[in-house]
């Protein structure tokens, strides 16, 4: 049965956050969020809440990879039932309602069938929304974005939401212990000589090895997230609030794939260096990144990576590299960030894109399946969530998507953080081991200050 799409402009806010907390007591509430400063490739957030369906496709607990691939052949099948005939609404409306939620790193483990023990959260959790609030800070425009099916008396109570101040009865967020690490320094170094062993041997080219940091903690996890936002700022953030009291902060400035019309885009980071007060010292990392010939060799060893996932559904000729080695710059760490772009053959679709490329190979290494052996025989931790991506299909088809790295996840009384980074032949463990902290020990040391403040 065809949809239609109706557009409702309702008065722009310059903080999402405010907006958020006035509909996030809802069941299954996410914002994708932007967070700023705001460019063309990431100037929306997206607020929705009390999905019309849960109940899609599933992966089972240690999946193989035909039951993977049969999971995104069913959401191929989904998508198709429940959202056909829907025209692009506007270029400036990227999601009028459809799928959102995340893919969990071990779903790519099923695809590339590595058997693993069971998650502790399931593989994939994905709803299906038919309505969205949609912000745009570069034109400075609100719209809620709803379907058909959503009836008037069901827009006027959120609209209502909207216009009424948000309640204020959350718990204040806390720590309640250190964050420890999952690998001491003696067991990563093991690890890494293990990697570099590998390396040596021709097994792989390049393996990313991460370290998950936890501790016990008490409170609303939203309070923890807007915390973390106001010092770390990133273009692929979001918070979601999945099932069982768990929440996902994700703090990532990296995208994993888009799909706009039928052309694909994905940006790869594999490069960094940390923030420093001092402008000279900051000019002087900036400065060392760009010219670090073992940083550039890492990101190109992904950017080939990348090009041949993208192969697999893009025509023939339309890959290339848009962008290589471009210095970006964020709150904690500068990255180095490459851009590779085709165009979707016209028999594929934003799923099964997802298939051929899942997980990102900037959070695995190359050869990818290689890399994610080793990955699972080494890492003592399950990633869960992170590495994996936070993602949107819109009803017409549009698509976004973040590899979930700077990623916590609070459940069951714990917070856990995740960093890591990719080793090759010319890496060293401490500059490896110390680099996981670079990234998210601004977020570790603000969550354990808060008593402090």
């Amino acid at each position: 049965m065809s949809q239609s799409i109706r557009l409702e402009e309702i008065p722009y806010s310059a903080n999402s956050c405010e907006l958020f907390e006035r509909i996030r007591d809802l069941p299954h509430a996410a914002m994708l969020d932007s967070s700023h400063p705001y460019t063309t490739s990431a100037r929306f957030d997206i607020l929705t809440a009390a999905p019309w369906c849960t109940a899609l496709p599933t992966v089972a607990p240690g999946a193989d990879e035909r039951q993977c691939r049969h999971f995104f052949e069913e959401m191929t099948r989904f998508h198709r039932e429940h959202y056909q005939n829907i025209p692009p609404v506007s270029p400036d409306i990227p999601f009028c309602g459809g799928v959102l939620g995340y893919l969990g790193y071990e779903l790519g483990m099923g695809l590339h069938n590595i058997q693993g023990e069971t998650p502790q959260l399931p593989a994939a959790q994905l709803c299906a929304y038919d309505w969205a609030i949609v912000q745009d800070h570069v034109l400075r425009r609100t719209a809620l974005v709803s379907h058909s099916r959503i009836s008037n008396v069901q827009r006027q109570a959120i609209l209502q939401r909207l216009r009424r101040p948000a309640a204020r009865t959350e718990q204040a967020f806390r720590v309640t212990g250190e964050f420890t690490s999952s690998l001491s320094a003696t067991a990563y170094r093991e690890a890494f000589e293990r990697i570099q062993d590998y390396i040596h041997a021709g097994d792989c080219y390049q393996v990313n090895l991460t370290q998950r940091f936890s501790a016990t903690c008490t409170g609303d996890a939203w309070q923890a997230y807007r915390r973390l936002r106001a010092i770390a700022a990133a273009p692929f953030a979001a918070y979601l609030q999945l099932a069982d009291n768990t929440s996902l902060l994700c703090l990532s400035p990296e995208r994993f794939l888009s799909l706009h019309d039928y052309r694909v885009e994905t940006s790869p980071i594999k490069g960094t260096r940390p923030r420093f007060k001092d402008a000279a010292l900051d000019e002087a990392a900036r400065d060392e990144l760009s010219r670090s010939q073992k940083d550039r060799a890492e990101n190109l060893m992904i950017v080939d990576l990348l090009r041949n996932d993208l192969g697999r559904c893009c025509l023939p000729g339309s890959i290339q590299v848009d962008r290589l080695f471009e210095l970006q710059s964020f709150p904690a760490v500068h990255h180095l960030v490459s851009t590779i772009s085709g165009e979707l053959r016209n028999d594929r679709n934003a799923w099964d894109l997802l298939k051929d490329c899942f997980p990102g190979g900037s959070i695995t290494g190359a050869p990818k399946r290689r890399a994610m052996q080793i990955i699972h025989e080494l890492e003592p931790h399950q990633r869960l969530a992170y590495c994996g991506s936070v993602v949107y299909i819109s009803a017409d088809g549009r698509m976004d998507s973040n590899i979930a790295i700077r990623s916590l996840l609070c459940t069951d009384g714990h917070v856990h953080c995740w960093g890591g980074g990719g080793i090759v032949a010319d890496s060293t463990w401490q500059q490896e081991y110390q680099e996981a902290y670079d990234k998210v020990g601004i977020f570790i040391r603000s969550l354990e200050q808060i008593d402090s403040d």
